[in-house]
């Protein structure tokens, strides 16, 4: 099938994919199980020659479409969870769940995935090999991928394990319909800390008699910036933002401790470690000056996304002959984000790309961005995402 056949029968059931991306936004759920919308999905794969297993730990649902020839198998993944953020964006399939909303797309992923299974199915014919469906929860920090793993999903098909994968990632902040991705680090690690500075409480009116730690959690925080601005190469960059700073209950009482609690990011495994190190020396030897302690807390996050090279370049050249050369582009530098789907990155060849759906009456530049409680993403580059998994999935298994 040519690649105008396919985007025009991705096209041809747009409604479908917009249907179903729409009733999962109005019933957004969080974290790993995600009863409501692993029922809508399950729903969604009834009537396709799919194999589908649940997770045992997660609410994940994978599906395997087997080809008329044997093969290697190909992964394709969309996440599925939402946000703790309440919607305001005035849309008639807003969130009907209070302070939940897909301010990340996800429902989108979604419904692209189940519309490239749906183009695949009809085309079983043309696949040497077979094709897994990775419909995750829990990317939104609670690590859904690694559970997945855990669980065997790249051995989902045990005499062809998986051999490479893809993932999109719907974005305003890019045009509408276009294919955005590079080789190499794609998206950052991620990793949380705190600080908690112990003093001594006292009178406000008498900090002598004390010690008091808000001033010492806030030279933690300017030292922190000098640190990175300092002592990090511009050229393997890292970002430390101190998001949360809690201290004490009212204007006369000097606490005893404040708590500092933030994330690191970084682009490789050795800025990664170097900044987690310079962050607990920071914030100890600052306290230390002022006769204080600091206990440092690390909870490790995702590791840095990284594309292959060569798989990067496919995406590229097939969105390209799929979309036109206007709708596929090369990212200068990474986003300073972070992913989940790193985690299958790290096992497997494979990308991810990002599908611009900025509505075209805004501008990328300044448009509500993912999870704002504001953000509406265009629907009309849904087939384009959709023309683009079932593409890479007929290349892969060609036979």
């Amino acid at each position: 099938m040519s690649a105008a056949d396919l985007l025009a029968a991705a096209r041809a059931d747009a409604d479908r994919t917009v249907d179903l991306r729409r009733r999962l936004h109005r019933q957004p759920e969080i974290g790993n199980h995600l009863p409501k919308t692993q029922a809508t999905v399950l729903e969604a794969f009834a009537d396709l020659p799919v194999e589908l297993t649940t997770g045992r730990s997660t609410s994940s649902v994978v599906g395997v479409l087997r080809g008329a020839r044997p093969g290697p198998t190909y992964l394709l993944r969309g996440d599925m969870d939402a946000l703790p953020v309440h919607e305001d964006t005035g849309l008639d399939f807003a969130s009907e769940v209070p302070g939940v909303m897909h301010a990340c797309g996800h429902d989108t992923h979604v419904a692209m995935l189940l519309g490239a299974a749906r183009l695949l199915a009809e085309r079983r014919d043309s696949l040497a090999g077979q094709v897994v469906f990775m419909v995750q929860p829990g990317e939104e920090g609670h690590h859904g991928a690694r559970f997945m793993l855990e669980e065997g999903l790249l051995d989902v098909v045990p005499e062809a394990p998986v051999s490479g994968a893809f993932a999109l990632h719907i974005s305003t902040m890019w045009r509408s319909g276009t294919i955005n991705v590079r080789g190499g680090a794609m998206m950052a690690s991620a990793d949380q800390w705190t600080i908690t500075v112990r003093g001594r409480g006292g009178h406000a009116s008498t900090p002598h008699l004390s010690a008091d730690p808000v001033p010492v959690a806030a030279e933690i925080v300017l030292a922190l910036q000098s640190m990175i601005t300092r002592r990090v190469d511009v050229f393997d960059p890292a970002v430390v933002t101190v998001g949360h700073l809690e201290a004490g209950t009212t204007d006369n009482i000097i606490p005893a401790s404040a708590l500092l609690h933030g994330t690191i990011r970084t682009l490789s495994p050795e800025r990664r470690a170097d900044v987690l190190a310079s962050v607990q020396r920071v914030g100890e030897h600052v306290a230390l000056a002022h006769d204080m302690t600091a206990e440092f807390v690390h909870v490790e996050g995702y590791p840095v996304t990284v594309n292959d090279a060569g798989v990067a370049a496919q995406v590229t050249d097939t969105a390209a002959a799929l979309l036109g050369e206007q709708h596929s582009a090369v990212m200068p530098v990474p986003l300073m984000g972070a992913e989940d789907f790193s985690y299958v990155l790290e096992r497997v060849p494979g990308a991810m790309a990002f599908l611009g759906a900025c509505p075209p009456e805004l501008d990328p530049a300044t448009a509500p961005g993912n999870h704002s409680n504001l953000v509406v993403f265009d629907e009309d580059a849904l087939p384009n995402g959709v023309a683009l998994y079932a593409r890479m999935a007929l290349q892969a298994l060609a036979g």
